[in-house]
């Protein structure tokens, strides 16, 4: 479906904004730190792929941010995105604390080496070619598509069968 979450480009529309691509993300642990999964939902054209995955030893911090991160690679050519986490944690820091941890040489403002430093570069390296809108969404409020990551994410975590 990665080829389907792309825009086809040619003479008549030349110059055109790309088409929007709707991704809701989601990420987390039991325990905190523990074994962790992460859950993705890509729409374009209506048209909905699902990602998912999980690791046996993480935070939810790192689970949220390779949700994103996956997303985004699996994306195939330049988009507009509009990408909903319910992490504060990610939408602060692609949005507002990158740019200090990237001028401080990856330190942050104590001067301690970022938390999360690899998922945080893949995260801007998979953010690079697309025009990406970061939105944040309240967690387990009732928004369906928040609440389908959730699920994603759950069911890969429960699905280490650790």
């Amino acid at each position: 479906m990665a080829s389907d979450m792309t825009t086809e480009t040619g003479a008549s529309d030349a110059g055109a904004a790309p088409e929007l691509v709707e991704i809701w993300t989601d990420g987390g642990c039991k325990p905190n730190p523990g074994p962790g999964g992460w859950g993705a939902i890509l729409r374009f054209r209506g048209r909905t792929r699902e990602l998912s995955g999980a690791e046996a030893a993480t935070t939810n911090n790192r689970m949220e941010l390779v949700a994103a991160a996956s997303a985004l690679e699996a994306l195939t050519r330049p988009c507009r995105v509009a990408l909903r986490t319910d992490s504060q944690y990610v939408k602060n820091g692609i949005t507002r604390w990158h740019t200090g941890w990237v001028r401080r040489n990856w330190r942050n403002a104590a001067g301690d080496p970022v938390a999360n430093m690899d998922l945080w570069r893949r995260l801007l390296d998979a953010a690079k070619p697309h025009e990406v809108e970061w939105l944040w969404v309240r967690g387990h409020s009732g928004e369906p598509m928040n609440e389908r990551a959730d699920e994603l994410a759950t069911a890969a975590r429960e699905g280490l069968g650790g």
